[in-house]
């Protein structure tokens, strides 16, 4: 067994994995990475299942000291890492020796970093997860839902011994501006059709009222014109438009149901690419037919097998 000893960390430093799933019916949201995407490559550095526990690091504040030499990876943002202070970049495994410090600054590019061990972090599942949902107490090392605290210590079991990288061609483009793709849902054809014109020819701002429930996003006032609805399932990057018609999207500690409109969902590689975008960063929408989202979805997944 090896073992991490926390330095420093904020409350946006999580334990995090691919989230609960078959849950939500009683009450239990999703959870897990918010950039899947960089959580995954992480874990394929070192030969992992592309779903076992990561750290989550969001906006930087972080650091942990080894106790023994072991081989890490580092995907998603760059957050300034440094080890001993040399600057450590994304998208590859390396080595930290015993008694060298990993220190996590601030955003360079992107919001959240994503640090794997051989094997993954150890830590309880919790109704099959380890995910870390703060607002539900549960998941993260005790499993009971607790940001990753200074003093705590990570430990993992298995073993890497290849330093690599996640080839340049594969890294997802973290400064990218193509519009985020939205699968059309329900309630779309309720909207006015200047607010549907809006949505789609307009750029949206994002706004500082965000966390790992939802991002609003500010920018004409949508209106929607159908009959009040009852509330249903949400599903995971759901848009939904209440009364002050400025879109919120849902992201993966969302409540399980809702009663808003809404204007479809975010495919999941676009949730990837907005979990990585800043506060007033803006953003545009492009309207997808599901068939060709899960399309690009499976095309995508495909790349972890074929490197």
């Amino acid at each position: 067994m090896s073992r991490l000893r926390i330095e420093a960390s904020t409350p946006l430093c999580l334990l995090q994995d691919a989230g609960r799933f078959g849950v939500r019916h009683l009450g239990v949201t999703q959870g897990g990475a918010a950039d899947w995407c960089s959580m995954s490559w992480a874990n394929w550095l070192l030969g992992n299942g592309l779903d076992v526990p990561v750290i989550e690091i969001t906006l930087g504040g972080f650091a942990v000291v080894a106790e023994d030499d072991c081989l890490l990876a580092l995907a998603g943002a760059d957050l300034g890492a440094q080890i001993e202070g040399q600057p450590l970049a994304p998208w590859r495994s390396f080595k930290l020796g015993k008694g060298q410090k990993l220190l996590f600054t601030q955003p360079l590019h992107g919001a959240r970093a994503y640090l794997a061990a051989p094997g993954g972090f150890d830590a309880p599942k919790v109704l099959g997860s380890s995910a870390t949902v703060v607002r539900e107490e549960l998941g993260g090392l005790d499993g009971m839902g607790l940001p990753l605290a200074k003093g705590s210590t990570l430990s993992y079991h298995g073993e890497a011994r290849l330093v690599r990288e996640v080839p340049l061609a594969l890294r997802p483009d973290l400064k990218s501006t193509a519009p985020l793709d939205l699968v059309l849902g329900a309630q779309i054809g309720q909207f006015s059709g200047q607010s549907l014109f809006d949505v789609f020819n307009s750029a949206w701002t994002l706004d500082s009222r965000a966390d790992r429930m939802g991002i609003r996003l500010l920018g004409k006032a949508l209106e929607y014109q159908g009959q009040p609805m009852i509330s249903e399932g949400i599903p995971l990057g759901a848009v939904q438009v209440p009364p002050d018609g400025q879109p919120i999207v849902l992201l993966n500690d969302r409540q399980t149901i809702g009663g808003y409109p809404r204007l479809g969902a975010l495919t999941p590689l676009a949730l990837a690419r907005l979990a990585q975008c800043l506060p007033g960063a803006q953003i545009r929408l492009r309207p997808v037919v599901q068939d060709v989202a899960h399309r690009e979805h499976i095309n995508y997944l495909q790349r972890f097998k074929d490197s």
